[in-house]
């Protein structure tokens, strides 16, 4: 692709100046994902340069050091209590005595499990005292898994806590060698509440995201390598174990039996994608029109006309929407209004014809979106400086020259990242088609995929209907949970590098 000149592209005419933008937006998607996976890389390498910078400072802290650090490396806080510094040595000898005890009392059995997910199921038994069968359940997959995971989760704190404790040994060597004084637990509990505080303060939030977040995420990442559903749930029938990479392969292949789910999964997420761009910006540019109308000089009643447009907000979409979807019903209002006034001789497929589902889907977000974007725009309109549209006007410009030269420009700067999470929360927007549609109507073709795919399912509302009933298959769900994971990571990070108000912060300072 040629590379225009900053005075080159001034001379270009607007539909060529759009041509040029829209090329290089897409020439620049390749480059954006070959920086992504340079960046991994990157990422990977730099881990093992640190570790092994790590380990070396180890062994050169423990032939440098006293007798105290070297104690240290077996008991943890020796030194700092050694030292004086009790509080320190305290803290690190009790979460080491705890790390202990658990590893013996239970992480070394689950440890232990976790590569094989369970030996012994559930099972009849004889009970002598009841002389007679006995249902008993023994093994848990789902625990052993779990807590396997967070016996992991254990063992990397410990590590990161040990090497705390090897790293503070060293500091206080130097710190005593300087002929300065060491920090009493006094000075510790102050410093937490001054200069560290921030640290104090991020603590629970912190353990917080590591235990309600990345945990269920990497248990979800490990679940797809099992056979973990319905039939397996791993106590009250069978066991489940480890599968390796079968899953992905079933929903990926397009050769024998797993064609049907790589279909399927290829076909909703192109309708996903469609959905999350027309439910983005069909209500952002409707949002932003509806804003400057309402904010137009002259207009009467704006507060009114606000008040109308917030009503949708404040109404639940349980009880909008599922009224919604009876008012378009093949026996509802409209098809019903429309029959009587002699427009429509038969009732009008909303729900039933997959375009016309599709259709009616982004007409009815439309309907519920523009409030929000309404909101939002009238807020970045009162604050574009007047200025600027008095010296367009001076010099000649014209509304529509005034829209795109000042407003859309600036809105774009202002909202490009809330473009870009509207878009990614669009792809899973779980209420608007599910009590709308409920992914109706049946994709007969996809039926004898998980959970009986249909033309408006999102990704999102598929997965749940692969994790509902008497075969739900969680691994399926797991599978489809990385992959949407996977393609909204990269649009997100593809768009996030060319947002105007990324590359470009100091335009609109």
């Amino acid at each position: 692709m040629k590379r225009y000149s900053d005075l080159e592209f001034l001379r270009l005419s607007k539909w060529q100046k759009f041509l040029y933008r829209l090329a290089s937006f897409f020439a620049g998607i390749p480059v954006a994902i070959k920086k992504f996976f340079v960046g991994i890389g990157r990422f990977f390498a730099n881990i093992g340069t640190t570790i092994g910078s790590e380990f070396a400072d180890l062994v050169t802290t423990f032939k440098n050091g006293d007798w105290k650090t070297r104690v240290s490396y077996l008991i943890m806080g020796f030194g700092s209590a050694a030292r004086g510094q009790w509080l320190r040595g305290l803290l690190f000898f009790v979460f080491e005595a705890v790390f202990i005890i658990y590893m013996v009392v239970a992480g070394g059995y689950w440890l232990s499990m976790l590569p094989s997910l369970g030996k012994v199921g559930p099972g009849e038994v004889y009970n002598e005292v009841l002389d007679t069968y006995v249902y008993q359940y023994n093994d848990n997959s789902f625990k052993i898994l779990l807590y396997g995971v967070l016996t992991i989760f254990f063992i990397i704190a410990f590590i990161y806590t040990w090497r705390q404790n090897i790293k503070q040994n060293k500091i206080a060597e130097g710190i005593l060698a300087s002929g300065k004084p060491l920090r009493s637990g006094k000075d510790d509990l102050k410093s937490m509440v001054d200069d560290q505080f921030h640290k104090t303060l991020l603590a629970l939030p912190l353990t917080g995201i590591l235990v309600f977040t990345v945990l269920p995420i990497v248990f979800m990442i490990l679940v797809a390598f099992t056979n973990y559903d319905g039939t397996h749930d791993g106590y009250y029938s069978n066991l489940f174990t480890w599968v390796g990479l079968k899953n992905f392969n079933t929903m990926l292949s397009w050769s024998g039996g797993g064609n049907v789910y790589s279909a399927t999964f290829g076909e909703i997420l192109t309708w996903t994608l469609i959905w999350a761009f027309f439910a983005t910006f069909t209500n952002y540019f409707l949002g932003v029109f509806v804003a400057m109308m309402i904010n137009k000089k002259g207009i009467k009643l704006k507060k009114v006309w606000r008040t109308v447009l917030v009503m949708t907000i404040a109404i639940p979409q349980f009880i909008s929407l599922l009224y919604v979807s009876k008012m378009f019903a093949k026996n509802g209002i409209v098809n019903g209004l429309l029959m009587n006034l002699g427009w429509i001789k038969q009732a009008l497929p909303f729900w039933e014809d997959p375009t016309w589902a599709r259709v009616t889907v982004i007409l009815v977000n439309i309907w519920i979106g523009i409030p929000y974007l309404m909101l939002i725009a009238t807020g970045i309109l009162m604050n574009i400086p007047a200025d600027l549209y008095e010296s367009s006007r001076i010099d000649g410009a014209n509304p529509w020259q005034q829209f795109t030269k000042i407003t859309l420009p600036y809105m774009l700067f202002i909202t490009g990242p809330y473009l870009l999470t509207s878009f990614t929360g669009n792809m899973n927007n779980f209420n608007v088609i599910y009590l709308l549609t409920g992914g109706a109507p049946t994709n007969a073709a996809a039926s004898s995929a998980a959970g009986t795919a249909g033309y408006t399912n999102l990704l999102i509302t598929w997965l749940f209907k692969i994790t509902t009933g008497a075969e739900a298959q969680y691994y399926l769900a797991s599978v489809v949970g990385i992959m949407v994971f996977v393609v909204v990571a990269l649009i997100s990070l593809v768009v996030y590098n060319v947002l105007p108000s990324i590359k470009n912060e100091e335009d609109f300072q």
